[in-house]
């Protein structure tokens, strides 16, 4: 965060102190329609200045206006600016890292440059933001514009989005999906009252989603009718170049899906860009509408991974698609590719076929919430199909638990085996061929994740033969990992290839509720079914916890109760202390996914509230009633408390 001290004074990105700017138009200033003033009207825009200037301090002390105290589209942007509590006195702003080789830039940087060659001796600055209101271009010869610019952090890495700076030419522009002009004391931030700004949004030519925003900023008394003309020409010339672009990767994607249909027999092909779907006679018959668009939705994440890939995506009607992946082309932002789908039918498919499928709680992964058993539904399907997949989840939430309860359901007397990344090593890997080789039963492979890098290529290794076999004898593998924040490492990514599949286990504190179950369940492993019950108070805070150790944590809690008590009831006095950090109420599980969005957003934004609620798409009046809400604390310097 870079706040703009108070006062004219200020200081450039690098630290240098700077002097206030004179330019030629210092004390003039233009009319709201933006003409540019002349001697005869000076004393007439310098009136209209006054009443705007006069109008939006009457709005910040909440007074009535005059309804043609100023324009509607002004208005309606400082009550968003207030709803957002941008401070109107001061600029404090998110610096955003943004990938600078996108298709917006590539289209845009040849116009750009083009017109900053036009405007070379005008002091005028040509800023090409994106989406967001963040700053990726701008371009200037004037150096006192360029210094004041500096100053009020109108630079490359910085959001100019409404939130941030309330009421200007970038981001309201793209509030309002218009072009739009912004002149002086209309501007909500009094920092910015010296400039005038027109920016028009850039659409996608196809999809019509606005990618980002062109703007035109110049001293007040520069301003002029043709700002807001020119800007909306550029964001056109920009729009024609993106068409453009996409025209090529739509020949690449034609040409692959011809060749594609033409070696693929009886197969059902579809090519997958941007803005374009093209799927064979096969494909139609297959794949019912309703199948789509979670089909392509799971295919298209992979085709952004820039690699060859099969998974298996569970669709609606009741069937199993499982997908070849293959991309055409991979541009940040941007990816295209061919899929060939087969379908398998669960009810038909796998082994124990005539198993019923789960409906209730596993008997040994209780719980029974909404979560959960969605959860259990899924591994389950898999088992049956012998499809391999990846659990993927906190520590202590059930993941090993579940694939171990779910081979027990079908197979009660069936082998599996549990092996652990933190024991691998060359027997390790010889343990798990050996599992391979002997076929049949559960191979659980826990905390890949944890695994070195070479120890990942080459459990890939050992893996790759099998993977690929139809013997309906082969092992069900199941791989565990965390829930990381960092990117995979190319040889763990290489080996969860291998799993076609990847189901997310939910935390505790997302089926709460199961606690009222588990608490019964795990009093009764460890007491060996002496009578020990919880009494309502004490479930009652237990369901209050927020679980960050998940069912794992719950359990070492109730040991510790059993250590002290093995018979009656458990009463508050009889927790340990640590249950006592409570949510301030019960929070349903979609609350609960809620607070752990804003959480995470906090942690990957250092704490910046802001940041956060621009990353989460809410205003910052949103965010900081969440936080009170859920009772998350926020303490400088320090990770974020669940």
């Amino acid at each position: 965060m870079r706040p703009l001290p108070d006062g004219a004074q200020g200081a450039t990105p690098a630290g240098r102190p700077t002097p206030h700017p004179r330019h030629p138009g210092d004390g003039r200033d233009v009319s709201a329609t933006g003409s540019a003033p002349t001697p005869a009207t000076r004393t007439t825009t310098s009136a209209a200045a006054e009443r705007i200037a006069a109008a939006r301090d009457a709005f910040l002390h909440h007074e009535q206006l005059r309804e043609d105290a100023v324009r509607p589209p002004i208005l309606a942007s400082w009550i968003r600016s207030r709803d957002s509590d941008v401070a109107p006195d001061s600029i404090d702003l998110p610096e955003i890292d943004r990938e600078t080789d996108s298709p917006l830039m590539r289209a845009a940087t040849p116009i750009v440059s083009e017109l900053c060659d036009q405007f070379a001796t005008e002091p005028v600055s040509l800023i090409l933001c994106d989406g967001d209101g963040v700053v990726l271009d701008r371009r200037t010869g004037d150096s006192a514009l360029r210094q004041h610019l500096d100053r009020v952090w109108l630079v490359p890495g910085f959001s100019y989005a409404e939130q941030h700076v309330g009421t200007n030419g970038i981001g309201t522009a793209l509030e309002g999906r218009r072009p739009t002009e912004v002149f002086g004391h209309e501007h909500f931030v009094e920092h910015l009252e010296d400039l005038a700004c027109a920016g028009a949004p850039i659409r996608h030519p196809v999809t019509g989603k606005i990618l980002g925003v062109v703007d035109l900023t110049c001293w007040r008394s520069e301003a002029n009718a043709l700002m807001v003309a020119t800007a909306a020409t550029t964001a056109r010339r920009i729009e024609e170049a993106l068409l453009a672009a996409s025209g090529r990767h739509e020949l690449t994607l034609l040409h692959d899906y011809l060749t594609a249909v033409q070696r693929g027999g009886d197969s059902a092909v579809l090519a997958v860009g941007d803005d374009l779907v093209m799927m064979n006679d096969r494909a139609r018959e297959l794949i019912a509408p309703g199948d789509q668009v979670p089909l392509l939705a799971g295919a298209t994440d992979a085709l952004r991974a820039g690699r060859n890939r099969q998974l298996v995506v569970d669709l609606p009607s009741g069937a199993t698609a499982r997908v070849q992946c293959r991309p055409s082309w991979n541009e940040a932002g941007s990816a295209g590719g061919i899929l060939q789908v087969s379908l398998t039918h669960r009810d038909t498919v796998g082994r124990g076929s005539a198993t019923p499928t789960i409906t209730t709680a596993l008997p040994t992964a209780v719980g029974s919430g909404a979560l959960w058993t969605k959860c259990a539904q899924a591994v389950d399907r898999h088992f049956r199909t012998n499809e391999w997949l990846v659990l993927q989840g906190e520590h202590g939430s059930g993941r090993t638990t579940l694939a171990r309860a779910t081979h027990h359901l079908h197979s009660p007397a069936g082998h599996v085996r549990v092996l652990d990344a933190g024991d691998v090593g060359p027997r390790w890997l010889s343990e798990v061929s050996d599992e391979l080789e002997g076929g049949g039963g559960t191979l659980v492979l826990r905390e890949v994740d944890r695994l070195p890098p070479a120890a990942a290529a080459a459990l890939a290794d050992v893996l790759e033969p099998h993977r690929e076999s139809t013997d309906p004898e082969r092992a069900w593998v199941v791989a565990t990992r965390g829930s990381s924040r960092t990117t995979d490492s190319p040889e763990l990514a290489s080996l969860l290839d291998c799993f076609p599949r990847t189901i997310e286990v939910p935390p505790l504190r997302h089926h709460v509720e199961d606690v009222a179950e588990l608490v019964p369940y795990l009093l009764a492993r460890l007491t060996r079914g002496a009578d020990l019950t919880c009494a309502p108070e004490a479930l009652r805070v237990l369901m209050r916890h927020r679980w960050p150790g998940n069912v794992e944590q719950l359990y070492q809690v109730l040991r510790k109760v059993v250590s002290r008590r093995r018979t009656g009831v458990i009463r508050l006095e009889d927790l340990p202390p640590e249950t006592r950090v409570l949510a301030r109420r019960v929070l349903t599980p979609l609350e609960s996914i809620e607070c752990d969005a804003i959480v995470d957003a906090l942690l990957d934004a250092d704490g910046n509230k802001a940041e956060a609620a621009r990353r989460l798409g809410m205003s910052r009046a949103t965010i900081y009633r969440k936080i009170r809400g859920y009772g998350i604390a926020t303490p400088e310097g320090a990770g974020m408390s669940r």
